[in-house]
């Protein structure tokens, strides 16, 4: 029923925990491998015999629709070789495939990274499981999935009982720069060809953030959202948000308070009021500070662990002990729980 494609290179410390952790579903896995020099098709080879030899185009789209054209299966589920599957519902994911033939499938992705010596981990959902009939790949990076014939309008999205742990974002400094320097180069080049597009740039624009490079990061975002875009959409609402940090990042605290003029758009999660708290909070308006970091205790709906608890109780802390309000922070601190900066600060104040 399904055919899973992995598209891989020099993946050998990677590949394997990514199959291994793939064989419960007892699907087709299609591996095709752009040009190792390591021992990655070799541990493919364990887990399937479906592994094949396709030379790199600087196109990804090219590669993955390679990968689809040879699954034996109508449908296929795209898995990238530093994720992991770690928990999922065959049954109810073959029923959701049967009800939505013409859909798509997005699966969710959580990705632990660190950042410092802080820990982080957030979630989103992806695109992944469609028909190879109705939908191919489009794009140089970061590519989308359209319907093969144009005008054709794509069909319903819905959520995949599937999880899966990414280690993408993880690493130094410079390891991340590797990963992105190649990404960096295939954007510019499709916006060479192509022209100015939003997605484009918003993906050009995290590209530079994960490198911490955050004026370049700044002047992608800023360049996209002069296009009229709708907030209801994932990465624009990513986008913004990213943005509103590269700001507070470059330290133009004021230019990030104009933020205020698209919250009634954006302020649907607890990531994007979270970071409205860190904006007021950068511009010495504390108690404007609180009342966010307190609304985003009262959402639901968020990306990143602990922007609606203990992250906000944390920064209310904060904001309290420069104060001089010790009893208050120590309150929000002890709301914390077991958040080590929380913890290294009431053993500062005792």
């Amino acid at each position: 029923m399904i055919s899973i494609c992995i598209i891989v290179k020099n993946e050998e410390k990677l590949i394997e925990r990514c199959l291994k952790s793939l064989l419960p579903l007892g699907y087709e896995i299609i591996v095709v491998d752009t040009g190792s020099t390591d021992k990655t098709k070799d541990t493919a080879t364990k887990y399937t015999d479906k592994v094949y030899d396709y030379i790199w185009q600087d196109d990804f789209a090219a590669a993955r629709n390679f990968a689809i054209s040879k699954a034996s299966n109508d449908f296929v589920l795209m898995i990238d070789s530093d994720e992991i599957l770690c928990s999922y519902d065959k049954k109810d994911l073959e029923a959701l495939v049967t009800k939505y033939p013409d859909g798509i499938g997005r699966v969710m992705i959580i990705d632990e990274y660190k950042r410092g010596n802080d820990k982080f981990t957030s979630s989103s959902r992806v695109s992944r499981l469609f028909s190879k009939k109705i939908y191919h790949y489009q794009g140089r990076i970061h590519e989308q999935i359209v319907p093969i014939e144009s005008g054709i309008k794509a069909g319903i999205i819905y959520d995949l009982p599937l999880y899966v742990n990414h280690s993408g974002y993880d690493g130094d400094l410079e390891k991340r720069r590797k990963k992105t320097d190649r990404n960096i180069k295939l954007l510019l080049r499709e916006l060479e060809e192509k022209g100015d597009d939003p997605y484009v740039l918003y993906q050009l624009g995290k590209s530079y953030y994960m490198q911490e490079d955050y004026l370049n990061a700044c002047k992608a975002f800023d360049k996209a959202l002069y296009f009229d875009l709708d907030p209801k959409l994932e990465y624009v609402q990513d986008m913004v948000e990213s943005y509103g940090y590269t700001l507070l990042n470059t330290r133009q605290y004021d230019t990030a308070l104009q933020l205020l003029g698209v919250y009634d758009e954006f302020a649907v999660n607890a990531d994007f009021v979270f970071l409205m708290g860190l904006i007021y909070m950068n511009n010495a308006m504390f108690t404007e500070a609180i009342g966010e970091f307190l609304k985003a205790t009262k959402m639901n709906i968020y990306k990143t662990e602990g922007v609606n608890s203990y992250r906000a109780y944390y920064n209310i802390g904060v904001i309290y002990e420069c104060l001089g309000v010790i009893d208050k922070a120590k309150t929000y601190y002890k709301k914390c729980g077991n958040y080590d900066p929380a913890l290294n600060r009431l053993r500062s104040m005792n």
